[in-house]
């Protein structure tokens, strides 16, 4: 593809309050508008959170279903569904996430520490999550905190073979608290533990956004960005709106002459099954 950029966007997450976060789109209709202007502005991919009429996190079908719906219908985006949900979600919900048809699916290669909880995600969940996108044929994004997420990746891959479309793609999600720090050098050595011809993107959570973002594009990677992730600009200054944060990451990536790859670009990248 080039020298590009892939932009994913994560405009919602299931950790922020819309009481304390009156800019987070949390209703369909707020989800869409942010999707549309995020294209606009260079994004690529949208992970998909989703909360009910009381804008508490849920995995319930129809809503998921309706999501993907309006999200194809208003945008060119791949729509990338959680299977992380909240931390309280059981195994099984997560699982159902896919039967919503999403382009993609995150999928957690390991548990961890999440701040003053834990994201559960064993080995036998891990491999029927897997199994499932295959035979759905879901592409995975191989969500990673850790650097012994990328051996549990390696083992998945070792027993199970490739995923769906036969590439492998993953996202460093770099700065919780209880996974690896957000600093480049950490970034470097994840990197070179990755599987040979994987791509990857990175994601600095809160104040580790910008220096992951400048590493990840330095060392060849491509983009996360979004309110799921980060709620400010700069100290003080709060995000208002996620097309904020894919505007400065579209900004730098150009900067680095790797300009925003376009979603048709991301789906032939990705081998992204057309629905």
């Amino acid at each position: 593809m080039g020298a590009t950029t892939l932009i994913t966007v994560a405009p919602t997450g299931a950790e922020s309050a819309k009481a304390d976060v009156p800019a987070l789109p949390v209703t369909l209709e707020e989800l869409v508008q942010t999707a549309k202007e995020c294209e606009a502005a260079g994004a690529a991919i949208v992970h998909v959170h989703v909360r009910d009429d009381d804008a508490r996190p849920t995995l319930d079908p129809s809503r998921l279903r309706d999501t993907v719906r309006a999200l194809r219908e208003s945008t060119g985006l791949i729509v990338q569904l959680s299977t992380g949900g909240a931390v309280t979600d059981p195994y099984e919900d997560r699982l159902a996430v896919l039967d919503a048809e999403p382009d993609m699916c995150s999928l957690t290669c390991g548990t961890v520490n999440f701040g003053d909880d834990v994201f559960m995600n064993p080995w036998p969940f891990m491999v029927e999550l897997y199994r499932r996108t295959q035979e759905l044929e879901v592409v995975p994004e191989f969500e990673l905190f850790d650097l012994g997420h990328i051996a549990a990746l390696h083992r998945l891959l070792d027993k199970h073979g490739l995923p769906y479309g036969g590439h492998v793609h993953c996202d460093l999600v770099m700065g919780v608290p209880g996974g690896m720090p957000g600093d480049a050098r950490t970034l470097v050595a994840a990197v070179e533990a990755l599987p040979d011809g994987a791509t990857w993107s990175a994601t600095g959570v809160g104040r580790t956004s910008l220096p992951v973002m400048f590493a990840a594009l330095s060392a060849g990677g491509h983009l996360r960005v979004g309110m799921e992730d980060t709620l400010t600009l700069a100290k003080g200054t709060p995000v208002t709106a996620n097309v904020q944060l894919v505007e400065r990451a579209a900004a730098a990536a150009t900067l680095a002459q790797r300009p925003p790859l376009a979603a048709p670009d991301a789906r032939a990248l990705l081998r992204v099954k057309a629905r």
